[in-house]
């Protein structure tokens, strides 16, 4: 039998001695990652959705989902601002959880070295979706947080690390807390019932109201802050991460206090182009030779045939007005914007359709994972559906896709392809 006093190993009970870890802190801590991670992965499957990825392959990043596209249906266009709703909370929600998630990783991380590895068949399952729960998140938190701040350090695409990661997560996750949380909602009660009957007083870890299951410390080292306290911690520096990071999918002054949001802070410049971008028309590869009026044509295909229209030539079409925001998916959105173009839903008319029909778009950039995207019918037929041509007032700059681009509501930044060169109708 292993001495409780030995503090040698980590698998040793008394290697751990914070008199902080127990069942009460790791319940709170666990109650509040069950609400938000929730949150976390319905919102991230809506943007999963918002991708239309069962449109066209060009959409779709991960081709082989298989059964775990089942949820999927068409991305509508109203609320116009669902997109930058849905996925301003996701990203938001899931930085503000990092403290969280790392003091409840803290205050178990003792059950990962317990011995033995498994009592029972249950402990078996457990200790497998704990191992799985914490590999999980601790790669969709860092793999998210890298894509916000445009660091793609890891290997291959974001999309479908991201994606199938987070359904091994989730599977991990579910088990768990099929699991956990009714120890941890016992806990909790059992609590809140002594706190009735003292509530000035701070648990001593002889009287954890459940099992200590290897989490108290048998030698714990003297305390230098209560377990209220560390909780106030963990909730101080979610608070920070908030304060500091939601500000990116708001307008006006509020986006100045977005600071560790790659596009945060005030607006860039001034001028009706001064609004965020992801990518300039230098980094997409994008020359003035290819978008002077002598040089550029737009090219409309459908089964009335193939129309080339200059922009001068699509200024003289009947031009029509939207205030819509750009959305991406790294949280960040801009406030609305003034665009003014042709409806998609009119260019789809010159070449025989006067029911809408799906849409491919390219753009003149020549590399990129949505240098090409497909737009549903529904977005196609939306009247603020645009080829946009001008924004507050002025020409779109190159940065903002000179000389034409696309916008549509609630459509994720990608889907609003810039530097549009060919548009093809029909059935994709």
């Amino acid at each position: 039998m292993r001495d409780p006093r030995d503090t040698r190993l980590p698998t040793s009970p008394g290697f751990w001695r914070s008199p902080v870890r127990g069942p009460w802190f790791t319940s709170v801590l666990g109650v509040v990652l069950l609400v938000g991670i929730t949150l976390l992965f319905v919102t991230g499957l809506l943007s999963y959705a918002a991708y239309n990825p069962d449109l066209a392959p060009v959409n779709d990043k991960t081709p082989d989902k298989g059964l775990l596209g089942f949820y999927l249906f068409a991305w509508p266009t109203d609320p116009p601002w669902l997109y930058r709703l849905t996925q301003g909370v996701h990203v938001t929600l899931g930085v503000t959880l990092i403290p969280v998630l790392l003091a409840k990783l803290w205050s178990v991380v003792p059950k990962l070295f317990a011995l033995p590895p498994a009592r029972s068949v249950a402990h078996a399952l457990e200790r497998l979706s704990l191992l799985l729960l914490v590999g999980g998140a601790l790669f969709e938190f860092v793999t998210g947080v890298l894509n916000v701040q445009l660091d793609y350090l890891f290997p291959g695409s974001f999309y479908p690390l991201h994606f199938y990661g987070a359904w091994v997560f989730i599977a991990a996750f579910v088990t768990h807390a099929v699991l956990r949380v009714p120890v941890a909602l016992r806990n909790l009660h059992v609590l809140r019932a002594r706190e009735k009957a003292a509530p000035a007083q701070e648990l001593a870890p002889a009287e954890e109201p459940v099992s200590a299951e290897g989490l108290v410390s048998p030698r714990p080292a003297e305390p230098t802050v209560s377990r209220r306290g560390a909780l106030g911690l963990v909730g101080g520096g979610s608070l920070l991460l908030f304060g500091t990071t939601a500000g990116h999918s708001f307008d006006g002054r509020l986006r100045e206090t977005a600071l560790l949001a790659p596009h945060g802070g005030p607006e860039p410049g001034t001028g009706p182009g001064a609004f965020q971008i992801n990518k300039t028309a230098s980094y997409a590869g994008i020359h003035e030779r290819e978008t002077g009026e002598d040089a550029w044509r737009l090219v409309v295909v459908g089964r009335g045939g193939t129309v080339r229209l200059s922009r001068a030539a699509l200024l003289e079409l009947p031009l029509h007005g939207s205030a819509l925001p750009i959305a991406c998916v790294e949280g960040w959105s801009t406030s609305d914007q003034r665009w003014r173009g042709v409806r998609l839903r009119d260019l789809a008319a010159l070449v025989g359709y006067d029911d809408p029909p799906d849409v491919l778009v390219e753009s003149l950039q020549r590399r990129g994972a949505f240098r090409r995207a497909a737009l549903r019918a529904n977005q196609v037929a939306d009247v603020r559906s645009l080829l946009a041509l001008q924004v507050n007032g002025a020409d779109l700059t190159p940065d903002h896709g000179y000389p034409a681009r696309i916008i549509v509501p609630a459509a994720p930044g990608v889907l609003n392809t810039k530097w549009v060169a060919r548009m093809t109708f029909g059935e994709l």
